[in-house]
Parts: C-alpha cells; sequence; structure tokens
C-alpha cells in the first residue's frame, strides 16, 4: 500500500499541490499535518507510522515536508525501514528505497551522516580535554603565584 504523508508549517499555508501530487502517484491513505517540521513530535506521522506494515511505502513530495535534518530523516527513514516498508521522495529521485539503486545511495547518504556524527563527537570530546588540561595549567600557575 502506498501511503502520503504531507505537511505544512502553518495553519494558513495550502496542502493542495502536494495532495495532487500524491494523489497522482497513486497514494491510497494520505495523513497530513499542519505543523513545524522541526518538532519531531507529529501525531499524524507516527499515526502513519503506526499502519505501516511489511511492503508499503510511504511517499513525500519532497524531503523537507518529512523532516528537517539529516539526523530527523534518518531516524524516520529507518523506523519506516523496521516495520519493512520503503520510503519514497518524489522530488528527491535518489530517494527511492523501492530500488537497489535508492536503498545504496540512502545507505551512502546515511554513513556520511554518521560520520559526521562522530566526528562531531570527536572534537567535542578534544575540545573538553583541552579547556580541562588549559584549566589545569591555570590552576597550577595560579597556585605558584599564590606561594611567592
Amino acid at each position: 500500500m502506498k501511503f502520503g504523508y504531507m505537511r505544512v508549517s502553518t495553519m494558513d499555508q495550502n496542502l493542495d499541490r502536494q495532495e495532487q501530487e500524491l494523489k497522482d502517484f497513486g497514494c491510497e491513505q494520505i495523513f497530513y499535518e499542519k505543523i513545524t517540521g522541526v518538532k519531531r513530535n507529529r501525531p499524524e506521522l507516527n499515526r502513519m507510522l503506526e499502519f505501516l506494515r511489511t511492503g508499503d511505502t510511504v511517499v513525500v513530495t519532497d524531503l523537507t515536508r518529512l523532516s528537517r535534518s539529516t539526523k530527523d530523516l534518518i531516524e524516520i527513514a529507518e523506523l519506516i525501514s523496521n516495520k519493512g516498508a520503503n520510503l519514497k521522495s518524489l522530488k528527491e529521485s535518489w530517494l527511492d528505497t523501492t530500488t537497489a539503486h535508492g536503498k545504496m545511495l540512502f545507505t551512502v547518504f546515511a554513513g556520511i551522516a554518521q560520520f559526521e556524527r562522530d566526528l562531531t563527537s570527536e572534537r567535542t570530546k578534544e575540545g573538553i580535554m583541552a579547556a580541562k588540561k588549559l584549566w589545569q595549567q591555570k590552576n597550577v600557575v595560579n597556585f605558584r603565584e599564590d606561594l611567592q
């Protein structure tokens, strides 16, 4: 089954274009929200995820409707994949996990995102260690000055 998901950020925005594209693609059930994409807790997205079964496909008109960050996109895609379902973006043709090519590309992008997270974590740890060392050095100098 093809599930469509559409979202706009504010109540005064219109869902008509997204709805037509999803219907034209053959989505049998469409979930929609008028809520900012920054919020991870989106009731209709969560409801759609509960409906998913093996072989289903989640279709979005473009990735910004599903997620606002790479990390969020990967987390949502993993939730979809864990249900045995697929993800397809109509705008970003490279994202189509119903094909071997699409799965491979998504895996590469997910790997790059994980690499970025790991580098950020390493840099953070290095920064903390450097700050601790500097703090210790300054305290030793201050201690020596107090002795004089």
